[in-house]
Formats: C-alpha cells, structure tokens, sequence
C-alpha cells in the first residue's frame, strides 16, 4: 500500500486518461492504414470511386475522437480536483477509461479489417457499397458502447 501511496491517485488518474487517448487512437491508426491500403488499389484503377473510398477510410478513425473525448472528460476530472486524487479515485479514473481505451483499440482495427472487405464490395458491385457500410456500423455500435460505459462510469466518480 505505500507503494501505492507515493504513486498517488494523479498517476493514476493520468494513466487511465493517456490510455484512453492512446489506444483509441493506435486503434483508428490501425484500422484507417488498413482501409487506405485496401482503398488505394481501386483508386489506382477507377479513380472516380475516391470519395467512397475515403468515407470507408475515415470510419475506424471515430474510435481515436471517442478515446480523445474521455481523455478530455477524464483531465477535466483531475484537473477539477481541489487537491491530489485520492488513490481510489485515481484508480477509479483509471478503470473508467479502460472501456474506451481497450474497446477503441480493438474495435477500430476490427472495423478497419471490415471497411477494407467492404472496398472489394465498392469494386466489384458498386451499388452495393452501401452494404459494407452497414457491416462497419455494426462494429461502430460496440464502439460507442465503449464510449458510453467510460462516460458514465467518469461521470459516477465523486472529486470533491
């Protein structure tokens, strides 16, 4: 427990917000170079087909926007905070960041794998491109689950 106290709940809390922010968005890195991989093959051949493409692309990047936003909440938090955190509300911080952090991560690679299949629909049956997008949404609702359990367990934590 000493240890734990010369940490102190700020590293803590830090930790938790960075991971947040971090993960999400090597997630949305992950997940967006899959896609323009995938995308930049159809634009070399039908270059009329980039706007798609790029819708496709930008969809694993929500993940990184999601971890950046509990990151903000999350330093609002510790900033907020009148002294040092408390290590439970350091370690609290920390454990409500996670689900965007983790699920961010996993999700928009996830998702990235998706929109790079859903390029192949866009260049084999482009009327049916729209198709592929809802594949990626199916996997952006997890993300937003994530989203939201990291916001309202955030917004649970009493720093007074």
């Amino acid at each position: 427990m000493e240890f734990l106290n010369a940490i102190g709940g700020n590293a803590f809390a830090l930790l938790g917000a960075t991971l947040a922010a971090a993960l999400a968005c090597i997630g949305s890195a992950k997940g967006t170079g899959l896609t323009g991989e995938a995308g930049a093959g159809l634009v070399s051949e039908d270059p009329s087909k980039s706007g798609k493409v790029m819708i496709l692309q930008v969809i694993p990047g929500t993940q990184g926007l999601y971890g950046f936003v509990i990151f903000f909440l999350a330093f609002q938090k510790i900033s907020g905070a009148a002294g040092a955190l408390s290590v439970a509300q350091g370690m609290e911080i920390l454990a409500a960041c996670l689900p965007i952090g983790l699920g961010g991560l996993l999700s928009a690679i996830a998702q990235g794998k998706v929109a790079a299949a859903s390029i192949n629909i866009l260049a084999k049956k482009p009327d049916d491109w729209s198709k592929g997008m809802i594949m990626c949404i199916v996997v952006e609702f997890y993300a937003i689950l994530c989203l939201l359990a990291s916001f309202l367990m955030l917004n649970s934590i009493a720093i007074g």
